[in-house]
């Protein structure tokens, strides 16, 4: 696949998964929080701490969707190995791991606030496996790259 070609895919799935992620955070949850309310009005002191909290770890996932934009964008340009992109895949890998600490924190939180089931805990540490697999993969890419990134200066001045 060309790079212009790819590039323009990785912009579609961003572009996707960002109005996946607006759809997710702005009706899916609160429309879901307000149909437990409806059904249990003892939950409703819950529901803005609940909205609130929610929102905020969508703050470094759509930091990482800008930084993948920018990758994007360089892959366009044939830079697809640039100390650059290395850097912004260390960010991501930094932003996901922070997002999975926040989330674990956050529910830790409000199960002490009494505003929170520990099953729910329990079954978020899924939501904590996952940010942590990508903050791996992450790391992982941004090592490689930045190893590519090396070579291909090294090539570049031997030419």
């Amino acid at each position: 696949m060309e790079q212009k070609a790819l590039s323009k895919w990785l912009k579609v799935i961003i572009v996707g998964v960002g109005l996946c992620g607006l759809v997710v955070y702005f009706l899916i949850v609160p429309e879901f929080g307000k149909s437990i309310v409806r059904d249990y009005p003892e939950f409703s002191d819950w529901y803005w701490p609940w909205l609130i909290f929610l929102w905020g770890t969508g703050v470094p996932c759509y930091t990482a969707l800008v930084f993948g934009w920018k990758i994007a964008v360089n892959i366009g340009n044939d830079r697809s190995f640039s100390m650059e992109n290395a850097k912004l895949l260390k960010w991501i890998s930094w932003l996901a791991e922070g997002d999975a600490i926040f989330f674990f924190a956050g529910n830790i939180v409000l199960w002490f606030s009494n505003m929170n089931h520990p099953g729910v805990v329990l079954a978020s540490l899924l939501v904590v496996f996952a940010g942590v697999a990508i903050a791996v993969a992450a790391a992982a890419l941004s090592h490689l790259v930045k190893k590519a990134a090396v070579l291909q200066e090294e090539s570049d001045l031997t030419i």
